[in-house]
């Protein structure tokens, strides 16, 4: 059955051939009329490389259907953290604004702060599929990273919960404070505080929900026939399952062709043992095979050629 599924993923140890992979798919599903975006969020961008393209942090259109984006980390956190200060000032009184900018630049720096706004722009995106694109195809970052990501609709989701809890308690204080001051009354018939987190956590659920639905989500691993790449995603597919992230094909990239001359006999014998044990434990999802090409991928027309063997994912 022809894969429908709006949000697919492509992920796996670092130098995999993630990037040409998720650009070679988009290239296949814009080629076939879907308005695609393929949207990077690995630091270490290569997409516009591999598309020999210009792509920058805002969406741009790269041919026909195809529309591209790689995500600044650094400038989402600074927009989300503004984000935050801008709600936060207006509700708050004029004697502690400096103490909550200084919070703010705390919380800049504090680790986990990129991931939150980087997720706080993969929900935005996901939110674009229907209008304007019908397919989203995410390259990601390597394994840990994207799995950090893909955890937080878990992790954001229970603490904005407890601390709706903590400010509903607060308010009801605040309530029976109020019951002799009209002023005070007024200021909290309607809580902001309250209604930011509540936005923010059903952002995260519906996320959540996007995210576990294998009719809507689909992550596909990238690895080569070799020892670590094999271990490191035998861990991922393990934390996903315990996410509930429905996982697609296995695809297994720079396979030597048999011609390959006396110099890679070794190399070659070696492969040969992986993709058996590749097989074996990765089969029940589908295992797709693409050849170790003479030259890196840099362009549409290296691009087009991996199109016609990763369309295979298609068919799973």
């Amino acid at each position: 059955m022809k894969n429908k599924r709006p949000f697919v993923f492509f992920g796996g140890k670092g130098g995999t051939g993630k990037t040409t992979c998720a650009a070679a798919y988009a290239y296949w599903k814009a080629s076939q009329g879907s308005r695609t975006l393929v949207v990077s969020t690995d630091p270490a961008h290569s997409l516009a490389d591999a598309m020999g393209s210009p792509i920058g942090p805002e969406i741009v259109k790269i041919r026909e259907n195809l529309w591209g984006i790689e995500i600044d980390a650094e400038r989402e956190s600074r927009k989300y953290m503004k984000s935050i200060q801008d709600k936060m000032l207006s509700i708050v009184s004029a004697g502690i604004v400096d103490e909550i900018k200084r919070q703010i630049e705390i919380a800049y720096a504090s680790p986990g702060a990129e991931e939150a706004a980087i997720f706080d722009k993969f929900v935005e995106l996901m939110e674009t599929v229907g209008d304007p694109y019908d397919v989203i195809v995410f390259d990601t970052a390597p394994t840990g990273h994207t799995l950090r990501l893909l955890s937080l609709p878990e992790i954001l989701g229970a603490w904005i919960e407890h601390l709706i809890d903590k400010r509903a308690k607060a308010m009801h204080l605040m309530e029976m404070a109020a019951r002799y001051d009209r002023d005070l009354q007024e200021k909290i018939k309607e809580d902001p505080i309250i209604d930011t987190l509540t936005v923010r956590r059903d952002k995260f659920a519906k996320a959540r929900d996007l995210l576990t639905d294998p009719a809507k989500s689909v992550f596909c691993f990238v690895l080569n026939a070799e020892k670590l790449p094999i271990v490191e995603t035998q861990r991922a597919l393990a934390l996903l399952e315990k996410f509930g992230v429905p996982v697609g094909s296995v695809i297994v990239n720079k396979i030597f062709p048999p011609e390959t001359g006396s110099f890679f006999e070794k190399h070659r014998e070696a492969q040969k043992a992986y993709l058996t044990q590749i097989d074996t434990l990765f089969g029940k999802y589908g295992v797709v095979r693409l050849p170790f090409l003479e030259s890196d991928v840099q362009g549409m027309a290296q691009i087009s050629i991996m199109a016609e063997r990763i369309k295979e994912i298609d068919a799973r």
